[in-house]
């Protein structure tokens, strides 16, 4: 068998295409993802992309569903509130691993199979758990509306973890005269800038309110 030249296109896949557009995106965000940028990174021409996709809307759809496959399906016939739970705490950590991903998860209109996947594992762990049809689509909605909000504030707010926020609400504070905004002191003061404050750790108080508001309108069975 002759050895392969310099002039042979590099054995690709879509799964390494999708998975190279990924790590285009990670690292650049969505807007540095180009069919160009896509094949400077898998180190090829341009035009070999697309032996594996049409288009970039096909890249941008086979990204989206590698993200859903790394969300946890909840488990049908559990305890609701505990794999609404799980799967929620699961997709938030998937935006914050892939933030590029919050403006686009719910936006694509050609699904692949870990988003169909994850969509029915959703309704139907609700519908087991006795909820009705139109309750499925109020609690579906309103939970996906507290995690991806959730993510899209974690994501954009200026700053970077715990270790960050006093040096960062000191800075806005001083911006400004402490009498004209006393509220805004007080809790600043009183909650924001105390030792071990952490923004992320909202999430779960949050998730809890909306699950157990869930859980009084519903009807669903209890475990």
């Amino acid at each position: 068998m002759p050895a392969p030249t310099n002039n042979s296109r590099p054995r690709l896949s879509r799964g390494e295409v999708l998975r190279g557009a990924v790590a285009v995106a990670d690292a650049g965000g969505i807007a540095s993802l180009t069919m160009r940028s896509l094949a400077d990174a898998l180190k090829v021409k341009p035009m070999s992309i697309y032996h594996y996709v049409a288009n970039k809307d096909e890249v941008l759809d086979g990204i989206v569903d590698m993200v859903f496959s790394e969300i946890e399906l909840p488990m049908i016939g559990g305890d609701w509130r505990a794999e609404m739970r799980r799967r929620a705490a699961s997709a938030r950590e998937a935006m914050r691993r892939h933030p590029w991903a919050i403006g686009l998860v719910q936006t694509r209109t050609s699904p692949g199979p870990a988003t169909l996947k994850h969509h029915d594992a959703v309704i139907g762990a609700l519908r087991g758990a006795g909820f009705s049809v139109a309750m499925t689509a109020h609690a579906f909605a309103l939970i996906d509306a507290y995690v991806y909000g959730f993510a899209l504030s974690e994501a954009t707010l200026p700053i970077n973890g715990p270790e960050t926020v006093t040096e960062v609400a000191e800075q806005m504070m001083g911006q400004y005269s402490a009498g004209d905004y006393p509220h805004l002191v007080e809790f600043s003061i009183e909650h924001v800038m105390k030792p071990g404050y952490d923004y992320g750790a909202e999430f779960e108080f949050g998730l809890d309110l909306v699950l157990e508001g869930l859980a009084k309108v519903s009807g669903a069975r209890q475990l």
